[in-house]
Parts: C-alpha cells; structure tokens; sequence
C-alpha cells in the first residue's frame, strides 16, 4: 500500500506535493519520492520518511508547476533508494509516473516488456514495469490518432487490457499536463480536488486520501471514477472519460485500517464507518455473551480508536486510551519484515497501570492479522494486573492474502488460516475472543451515502476477488515470490543493523 499525490497549478507545487505526503505518510514509510516538471523533470527520492528525505535545499531544485509524488510501502520489488518512485520514462515526451496498487501478474509484464516491447527494467519495481507498459502503449496510439486524448484514453484502455491488479495511477507528461486514472474495479482509492487560482480559475489535485485538501485550501469534487482517464492540460482545461467500467468494489480494508479517520472515500467518511463497525461489534458482543460485562473498553491504538469509543457507548461502559503507542514507532502492519515489526511492538506501547489493574478489560482493534500485537497486548495488559483481558476485532478474521495493494501476509501467517476462533483465542491468551461478522462490516460502511457500490472488496475475509482470475495456482505463485523478496528484504534490513 502506498500514498500517492498528482497537482497542477499556478505556482511551483513542490511545497504542496511534499505537505500531502506528510498527510499520506501514514500510507508508506519505508521511501518516498517527488518529480516535477519544468521543461525538464527534478526528482528527490530515498528511503526514510518524507520529512527525512525531502529538504528545504531540494525543494529549491524541484521547481514547475506540476509534479507527482509518493509514499512507498512495497509490495513488489526490493528496498532501497533505486526502487523508489517516481519513475521518469524519456519517450513519448518524458512521463513521470507514481502510483498505488498491486500488478498480480507482474513478473509476466516485466519479461513481456523485457522480450516483446525492447523496454530495459533497471529496477524490480511494479512502479515501473505499470510505466513502462503506458509509455510503449502511449507511443504506438499517439500514430494513430490525431486528437492527443483520443490516444491518452486508448493508452489507458490498453494499460486495462495487460495488466491485471488493482491501482490508482497519477502521471506528468512532459508538455501536455496531468493524468489521472483508476483501475475498472475502483479497487484502490483516488480523489480530485480543486481550488481557485489564476491558471484557468482553478488548480487541480489527485490523492489517494483528502486528508490534506483542508490544510492546502482544497475543495474535494469528488473521486475520481473506476475505469475513468481524466487530463488536466498544462493550461488548467480539463478532459474526461470512462474508458472501461466493471463492477464497482473499492477496497473495504480502507476503512478498517489503512485512511486516515478525516478521510472520504467513495462517498463515505472513514470515521463514521468505524463508528458504525464499533456499534454493530457491540451487539455482537451483547447477543454472543449476555452475560460479559467490562470495566474498561480499551482500543489498540490509534486506527482502533474510533471503533472503541462507539463500541463502549453501546456497551455503556467506560473507555479509556488506556495504551499509549509511541508516535515515532512506525505502523508495525506495514513494516518489510517480521524481525522488524517483532522488535517494533516491544518498545512502541505501553500501558497506564491504573486504567487496567483489577479491572475486566476489552481491548478493540480494527483486525488481527499475525496475531503478534494481540498477543503482545494482553500479555502487557495482564501483566499490569488486569482481571481478564477479552479481545474483539472490528473486522472478521483475515483468512485469504490480498493482491491488490494491501500487502496481507501469505496465508501461512495468517493466524486465522485454517483455524477456528477457540484457536486463534488460545493463541493470543484472550480470555474472549470476538470477531465481527462481515455482513456487519458491509453494513457499517455502506449504511449512509450516496453510495456507487453495494458490496466492497472483501477478498480476505470470504475469497471473493473482484477481477474473478484470482486462482489457487496464482495465490501460491504470488505467496512464493512475496515469501522469498521478504527473506531477501530482511536479509537486507539485518546487513545494516
């Protein structure tokens, strides 16, 4: 999973660019990356966080009034400085490219590239096979039609016909403007904001979240459509069309987990949907177990928080933050390794003695994926001298990888693969263990809106995939290859403790 901005406007928007990376960091934090366009492309990118890589001295250099950038959380390739987008692309015209999402059939793309279409791959980046696959496509319908966005839309139809994957995709091209578009699904999430300016009125932004419209003086429009090219041209006029459509199933694991609360995505605000995860996972708890009373509802900081304080209202039982998570401690789902995110949940929570000694705690998280940082908080809470420590997940257990975007473990780590809930409760020391019911889940996040959809992406929780090509030969291909990248990518982390 990654963060991803595109911006055109009247001013140099390097400043802009870097601020909705800080907003989106949450999305990525092993690199990130900005290009900009003016008459050539500057680019700044490294590992490290946004505020690490990305100084004052190169925001100087990164001059133009367009550009893209990213925060990277990878699910293809290794780590490392050369593996961070953007990417830059010298033919047609010079494209620069980042994006979000997951090419499941990327090592098909990478050696049709290499083999048919003379394309040189200098990284194992999925960024960069996608850009690749454009740019020849670009190049070839740029010949056949005169009318430039005749040719962008043809590109991107035939970007929909090879690869195969969920993504949202945000691209400068060197002299004609910025180019936004969503996979036919609308797996992966992509919003368009604007605000007045002196290029034609108006300047225009794409990000995965609106998390930082507010801050810049953006308004959100609205998102952008699944299978839908939009070009904002260098002159501000703007162009659109749906070039290929399926069923409509934006990811459900968005709102659990990866936005940020204040984001609205797909017609519906992420903070309301957890609220109403938190709701309906407390009457779960008050029909499964009538007799169950708590003195404390405790979330597991911070995604968990929302969901928690709903889920004690219902119960009408005390809430407390009753853990403290270090800010400086990164999201441990997202960290490359295990090794990495075993050492992380050590030192980045601890306990308030006082909220838990001699009480009946439930302790609320979005979901329970490994089962490490579960496990790891009752341990702490019981070892602060809790009564009993009960646990309820906001979403049901996480039984299936997922392969468009959201890099979920392969099946094997999953604690809930091939186990019943008595098991995964005994596993992680709970005294109760609840899970919501996916029905439920649906329900808290299509409750209210003007919704598009009926039932999101729920392929790790039940199997469905969206793109219905997503078979148990492809499943243990894309477990294989993610299991040895993890064992290079540790092997790399450890090299440089």
């Amino acid at each position: 999973m990654c963060g991803i901005v595109g911006t055109l406007a009247a001013e140099p928007v390097a400043t802009d660019i870097y601020e909705t990376l800080v907003c989106l960091q949450h999305r990525g934090q092993e690199a990130a990356g900005i290009a900009t366009y003016d008459r050539r492309f500057s680019v700044v990118k490294g590992e490290g966080l946004v505020r690490e890589v990305v100084r004052q001295k190169h925001v100087a250099r990164l001059s133009g009034r367009m550009g893209v950038g990213m925060v990277r959380y990878s699910t293809v390739g290794m780590n490392g400085s050369e593996e961070t987008p953007p990417f830059v692309a010298h033919s047609p015209f010079g494209i620069a490219m980042v994006y979000n999402g997951n090419l499941y059939n990327y090592w098909d793309i990478r050696t049709e590239l290499q083999e048919k279409d003379n394309r040189y791959l200098a990284t194992q980046n999925d960024t960069e096979a996608l850009l690749h696959v454009f740019a020849v496509s670009l190049e070839n319908e740029i010949k056949r039609h005169a009318d430039f966005f005749d040719a962008l839309c043809a590109s991107v139809a035939s970007v929909f016909q090879r690869v195969r994957g969920g993504y949202s995709v945000v691209l400068c091209i060197a002299g004609k403007g910025l180019v936004a578009f969503r996979d036919p699904y609308g797996i992966r999430p992509l919003v368009w904001g604007q605000r007045p300016s002196g290029i034609a009125g108006v300047d225009h932004v794409f990000a995965s979240e609106d998390t930082s419209f507010q801050i810049l003086g953006y308004d959100l429009l609205r998102d952008v459509e699944r299978g839908e090219v939009i070009w904002v041209r260098q002159d501000g006029s703007v162009q659109s069309r749906i070039v290929m459509q399926r069923e409509f199933r934006p990811c459900i694991f968005e709102y659990v987990y990866f936005a940020r609360p204040d984001a609205f995505l797909n017609n519906v605000s992420v903070y309301r949907a957890r609220l109403r995860m938190g709701q309906n996972l407390a009457r779960k708890i008050q029909r499964m177990h009538p007799s169950l009373s708590f003195d404390v509802v405790i979330p597991a900081p911070f995604s968990a928080n929302t969901a928690a304080l709903s889920c004690a209202s219902v119960l009408g039982t005390r809430y407390s933050e009753g853990i403290y998570k270090n800010p400086f401690v990164g999201r441990t789902f997202i960290m490359p390794g295990t090794s990495q995110r075993q050492r992380a949940n050590k030192y980045k929570l601890s306990v308030i003695e006082f909220e838990v000694k001699g009480k009946d705690v439930l302790v609320v998280d979005d979901s329970i994926v490994r089962g490490n940082v579960s496990r790891h908080i009752i341990e702490i809470i019981r070892r602060h001298g809790a009564r009993s420590v009960s646990f309820a997940s906001a979403s049901p257990p996480l039984r299936f990888p997922d392969v468009y975007g959201i890099d979920l473990p392969t099946r094997e780590e999953l604690i809930a693969y091939g186990r019943s809930v008595e098991e995964v409760r005994s596993l992680i020391g709970a005294d109760v263990l609840i899970y919501q019911d996916l029905d439920d889940l649906i329900e808290a996040v299509t409750r209210k809106g003007n919704l598009a959809f009926s039932k999101p992406h729920c392929a790790y929780f039940d199997g469905d995939y969206p793109t219905g090509d997503v078979t148990e030969e492809l499943l243990s291909r894309i477990e294989s290859a993610r299991a040895q990248e993890r064992r290079q990518n540790e092997d790399h982390s450890l090299f440089y403790l």
